[in-house]
């Protein structure tokens, strides 16, 4: 009898700050983001960061040991979100859902903000160097699909340069968008996608 008290002891779960909350978590990841738009990574203070979630600083450093640990996870959990890469049974239809999910991401208040500073704090050499190039590895492997099944279905050829291809796609749309803040249309959405179209066959 009591050995069995003992084993349901055992398998409960710890209670009070043992617990790492799942809601905690989210909430501090999106005081982080929050604090990252209104004030950059340089300035950003995890101080701030947890009095918008609600928590205390202590909940931060249970779960990340640094500001830097923070940026990493919320742009791999957030970072592949930002394009549509799925079979849309033509490249056309591929790149049009690709810069359609691309162009809702860059008209979000955050992403709008946190972006441009992510490659600035990268460009002077930061520590968010390995950040950025953790986000941009997998949003190039996630890319990479459209052009293999493109080769695959033969709209392209199969001796295309894919590194070119993906600097390509989405070059323009974040030039138009986050450099010179213009709205691009959905009409012009499609005139840069049959640009693209030209312009993936040549390379």
């Amino acid at each position: 009898m009591e050995r069995n008290r003992l084993d349901e002891k055992s398998k409960r779960r710890p209670s009070g700050a043992a617990v790492m909350r799942d809601e905690v978590t989210d909430a501090l990841l999106r005081a982080f983001l929050e604090e990252w738009a209104s004030h950059g990574y340089a300035a950003l203070s995890l101080e701030r960061v947890a009095a918008r979630a609600g928590a205390g600083k202590a909940a931060i450093y249970r779960r990340w040991p640094s500001k830097v640990a923070i940026a990493a996870e919320a742009a791999e959990k957030y970072g592949k979100i930002l394009t549509d890469v799925t079979d849309h049974g033509t490249l056309k239809g591929d790149l049009e859902a690709y810069l359609l999910m691309l162009r809702r991401a860059l008209r979000h208040r955050l992403v709008g903000k946190i972006l441009p500073d992510l490659y600035a704090e990268a460009s002077r050499g930061s520590e968010l160097v390995p950040v950025l190039r953790d986000l941009s590895v997998s949003r190039r492997q996630g890319g990479t699909s459209l052009i293999e099944r493109a080769v695959a279905r033969g709209e392209l050829r199969a001796g295309i340069d894919r590194e070119l291809a993906m600097d390509m796609i989405p070059a323009s749309l974040y030039w138009g968008m986050i450099v010179t803040r213009r709205r691009v249309t959905r009409i012009q959405l499609q005139r840069l996608v049959d640009a693209l179209l030209a312009g993936l066959k040549a390379i």
